[in-house]
This record gives structure tokens, C-alpha cells and sequence, in this order.
């Protein structure tokens, strides 16, 4: 019975003979080896662990701190509570609007050259205007230039500035509606009403004929698909113009850079504008810039941006709306320079309609946004505009 009890404790039987057999001081010091590696692999694991449970204990312990603690008001902290304080944030100015609507003015046709919609009583609106707008932190109600004048001008009591925008038209209803449109944002302002104008090329040309009360007062230029500098008129102050939003190093890259889009044919020389005493008191000459004929002839230099000397009146021959949002023109420039002049001017045409007290309801802005409409994209052309919205 013992031979097989031990049979069963040690399978292997040479081992167990030699264990036996082994001298009793050499057994002591085999077991005193095999303890000491034994510790010696305790202490490899300890080191392992304790790093990863020292941190466990610490979150645990700041857990505890945090449970226990109590959260204190600025007023139940002692000291001067006036210095402990959570800033507030400044009532909004009252005297500001902070929800401005901009005005723009559709134009004959679908921008497109029929392409889109030939209908005789089509107009467009190019959204890179509309986005020039939004930009800046306004909404759009398009001005449809076809609509009934009751129509036009209940919409021009919800908005708190206009944009006339580029095109050909200078003849007919178009003409017509802009003149109206002119007269009422004069009215609103002789009235006491901030209400701004930004009138872009063909909208400066056609102020310039309106005001000069000549329809043949405009030269011809060739400045189409051209990338070109404004030069300031010397001495010419401009604080509170569009050009004071400028850093002085974008300023005088503006002339030196071309850093504005010009797409015209008309437009009209510093000498001529100078010359006649209807522009000459109502605008201030800001810019001029050069055609591309590069001729020495006094009309290669023509007016490129002015401001009304009296009211909140701004027009440009060229296309601040174009550098960030169009692509169709190859010589539109789109450098980092050129999107911070699209911005400055954006925003300071916004900046000024905040202060138009008109304050419409705001059912009747939502109902006739131009968020009503859809843009059409045409820019799969690879020329003119791309997109519009299209009114018939």
C-alpha cells in the first residue's frame, strides 16, 4: 500500500530516489534557492503594479475630496465679492440693429444669356451677392425690379439698407425702378433714418447718370476680366468710409497689388465727375484705378470708388462681391489679400445698416427672404456667374 501511495505522489521515481538520497545540508540550501527565486519574481511583479495602483488610489481619493466639498457663490466667498464676481455679458446697444435685412435689386434676364430662362420678364440676382450679404451677418429680401412700385416699396420698408447690383441695364423699367429706389433712400435718410446704399458698377454708373441728370455723361473704358489696384486720391480722409476697416498694410497693397476684379465697359473719368457740380458736391472721389488699354490718354484712368459727402451712399466700379464667391472670370483674384478686401467691405456695409431704426415685423421678413427661393447653378459653363436666383 505504501509503494503505491507513493507511486501516485511521485510519477517520476528516479526523482523522488534522488531527493531522498540527497544530503541534508544540500536540500536546505536547494530549498533556500528556490524560495529566493520566488521573491525575486514578487518583487519583478510589485514593481509592475504599484505605479498603476498608486494612481488608482489618488483618483479615487480626489473623488472623495470632491464629493465632500461644497461649492461656494461668489457672494458666500469671503472678501470683496465685487472682485470675485462671474463677468456679465453687456446688454446689447438698443440704438442698433443686430438683425439687419439688405435690399438687392434683381436685374433684366436670367444671367445666362437666355440660357437658363428666356421669359421677356425674367430677372436674376447673382448669389454671390446674396452671400457678400451673409457674409457679414445680414439677411436678403430680393427687390424684384418687375414687382408692382406698391409691392417694391412695402419690401423697402423691411429692409435696412439697399445693394444695386452689376449688369447692362440702363434703359426702361430697370432705369426707372432704380431712379425710385434712389429717391426713397435719400427720403429715409433726409428723414432721419441711417439707411445705407452700396451701388455697384452698373449701380454706380447709373447714380452717376442719375444725379448728374445726364444719361450720356458716362466714357467707355476697357476694363473687362481684369484684375487691377485702386489708387487713393491724395489726402483724401477715410475715416468713416469703407476704406477704414483697412489695415494700413492691406491699404497700400491695394495699391500695389491687384487685389480688385473690374468687369466694365463705361464708366467715367476723375475730370469729367470733377467737372459737373451735381457729382461733384454729392460724392467724394476715394480711388481711381487705370483701364487696360494702358494708354497715356486721361480716359484710361477712370473713378473707381466714391462716397456720398452726406449721406451713407458708397459706389464702386469694380467688384468687391466677386473675390470670395465667383469663379467663372480667370483674372478674379483670390489670395488671402484679396477675400480680406471682400470682407472689409462687406462688413462695413452691414455695420451701417445696424443702424437703421427701421424695425419691420418680423412675419413679414420671413415671408419674403430670399431664402423662399432657390440658386440656380450655372457655373458648370465655366463662365459668368455661378449661381442665381431667378425671378419671373
Amino acid at each position: 500500500m505504501a509503494s503505491h501511495f507513493l507511486s501516485n505522489s511521485s510519477p517520476n521515481p528516479s526523482a523522488e530516489t534522488s531527493n531522498l538520497e540527497m544530503p541534508k545540508n544540500e536540500a536546505v540550501s536547494a530549498s533556500s534557492s528556490s524560495s529566493s527565486s520566488s521573491s525575486g519574481r514578487y518583487t519583478e511583479i510589485w514593481n509592475y503594479l504599484w505605479i498603476p495602483l498608486l494612481i488608482s488610489f489618488s483618483k479615487e481619493l480626489s473623488l472623495a475630496r470632491a464629493a465632500n466639498s461644497t461649492i461656494l457663490m461668489p457672494t458666500q466667498l469671503e472678501g470683496d465679492s465685487r472682485s470675485l464676481s462671474v463677468p456679465r455679458c453687456p446688454a446689447p446697444d438698443p440704438k442698433l440693429n443686430f438683425r439687419p435685412v439688405i435690399g438687392i435689386l434683381s436685374h433684366p434676364g436670367d444671367g445666362a444669356s437666355g440660357r437658363l430662362n428666356n421669359a421677356s420678364n425674367a430677372s436674376y440676382i447673382a448669389a454671390s451677392y446674396v452671400k457678400f450679404v451673409e457674409s457679414a451677418g445680414a439677411r436678403v429680401i430680393p427687390l424684384i425690379y418687375t414687382e408692382p412700385p406698391e409691392i417694391l416699396y412695402e419690401k423697402l420698408n423691411m429692409v435696412n439698407g439697399v445693394l444695386f447690383t452689376g449688369g447692362w441695364a440702363k434703359s426702361g423699367l430697370y432705369y426707372e425702378t432704380v431712379k425710385g429706389i434712389f429717391k426713397k433712400v435719400l427720403a429715409k435718410n433726409d428723414a432721419g433714418d441711417h439707411f445705407p446704399l452700396y451701388a455697384i458698377c452698373l449701380g454706380f454708373e447709373l447714380l452717376t447718370m442719375l444725379i448728374s441728370k445726364n444719361r450720356n455723361i458716362l466714357e467707355k473704358f476697357d476694363a473687362t476680366d481684369q484684375a487691377s489696384t485702386l489708387q487713393f486720391v491724395k489726402d483724401t480722409d477715410i475715416e468713416g468710409t469703407v476704406f477704414q476697416r483697412f489695415t494700413p498694410d492691406l491699404r497700400k497693397k491695394l495699391s500695389t497689388d491687384c487685389l480688385v476684379m473690374q468687369n466694365h465697359h463705361y464708366g467715367i473719368s476723375p475730370g469729367r465727375l470733377l467737372e459737373n457740380s451735381d457729382l461733384s458736391s454729392f460724392f467724394k472721389v476715394l480711388t481711381t484705378s487705370a483701364d487696360g488699354e494702358n494708354k497715356v490718354a486721361v480716359q484710361t484712368v477712370y473713378v473707381s470708388t466714391v462716397q456720398a459727402r452726406s449721406y451713407p451712399v458708397t459706389a464702386f466700379q469694380w467688384h468687391p462681391e466677386k473675390n470670395a464667391f465667383e469663379w467663372g472670370l480667370s483674372m478674379i483674384p483670390h489670395s488671402d489679400d484679396a477675400i480680406q478686401v471682400t470682407q472689409h467691405v462687406a462688413n462695413f456695409f452691414v455695420s451701417e445698416a445696424r443702424k437703421s431704426l427701421n424695425r419691420p415685423s418680423a412675419r413679414k421678413v420671413l415671408d419674403n427672404l430670399i431664402y423662399n427661393y432657390s440658386p440656380t447653378y450655372c457655373g458648370r459653363a465655366g463662365k459668368g456667374y455661378d449661381e442665381v436666383y431667378i425671378f419671373t
